[in-house]
């Protein structure tokens, strides 16, 4: 009796059981694969920003606020400096620039919150990039059509390895290409 029970949990559950966890580990893994890669990553901002406007219909150029991004490694988040550049003048009574205006007067640096961040891990230059000609929204997304900016590509190193192997079909709109670099040491420093 005891042998017939031990070769059913052997044959039969063991089995059974360990397809049911490795099932639910890959539909899992594979279902919160966005998640995980910050996919659709919107927080809420301190200052409620609408990229829309500013670079979508008013047409500000991304550099403009996010400076540096063509002299080095990182586009900067804007100070509340630039954000008074135009707001000491432009629509000083909304509640959103009242709120700017604060933070300014005080000195303040303004809480943003990041959304697009490349692992600590890796080496990333935005000014290699953008130099070269590849547009922002490339990685970023239609920033020029968003309310609410939300992350909207992975930064894994398979999403830097599919650009870099095949920049020709990820960059049609840049004639003279050349292709990335693959070897480790050129993202892990």
């Amino acid at each position: 009796m005891k042998k017939t029970v031990l070769d059913y949990i052997l044959k039969v559950r063991l089995p059974l059981t360990l397809f049911v966890i490795i099932l639910a580990f890959m539909f899992t893994f594979f279902a919160s694969k966005k998640e995980r890669d910050g996919i659709g990553y919107a927080p809420v901002q301190p200052i409620d920003y609408s990229h829309k406007l500013h670079a979508g219909d008013l047409g500000i150029d991304c550099e403009y606020c996010h400076t540096g991004v063509t002299k080095g490694r990182h586009a900067l988040v804007p100070s509340v400096n630039i954000c008074m550049n135009c707001h000491s003048v432009a629509r000083k009574d909304k509640p959103e620039i009242v709120k700017l205006t604060e933070y300014y007067e005080k000195g303040i640096m303004l809480p943003w919150k990041r959304i697009h961040k490349v692992p600590e891990y890796a080496y990333f230059n935005h000014s290699v990039h953008v130099n070269t000609g590849i547009e922002c929204e490339t990685c970023h997304g239609e920033i020029k059509t968003m309310e609410i900016v939300s992350q909207v590509r992975g930064w894994t190193m398979g999403d830097c390895l599919e650009c870099h192997r095949d920049p020709h079909e990820q960059l049609p709109y840049l004639k003279e290409v050349s292709y990335g670099p693959e070897h480790c040491a050129a993202c892990h420093r």
